[in-house]
């Protein structure tokens, strides 16, 4: 049995030019996170991460301490496992 999990994010509040694409790929590959983030057009950041549970939180929490980025709001579900992910990065513009 796996100890990975993987969930979908939604964030919304100041997460916009702000680093918030850039601090998730680097926090998430200090600590082994496989995913993905990518700014929406409506103004929100959409995530998909997977990992150890406790290496998530410290991610979210990690973003929540950013200066400039204010977490208002996230919407988040847990999904499947990705097989064939090896690393997490920035998607879109």
């Amino acid at each position: 049995m796996s100890d990975k999990i993987r969930k979908h994010i939604i964030f919304s509040g100041r997460v916009q030019g702000v680093g918030f694409r850039w601090h998730s790929k680097n926090f998430a590959d200090s600590v082994g996170l496989t995913g993905w983030v990518q700014n929406l057009e409506d103004g929100t950041v959409e995530m998909e991460v997977q990992g150890a549970e406790d290496k998530i939180d410290r991610l979210i929490a990690y973003l929540e301490g950013r200066n400039y980025v204010m977490i208002e709001n996230m919407d988040c579900r847990t999904i499947p496992l990705e097989s064939n992910e090896w690393e997490f990065h920035e998607r879109g513009w």
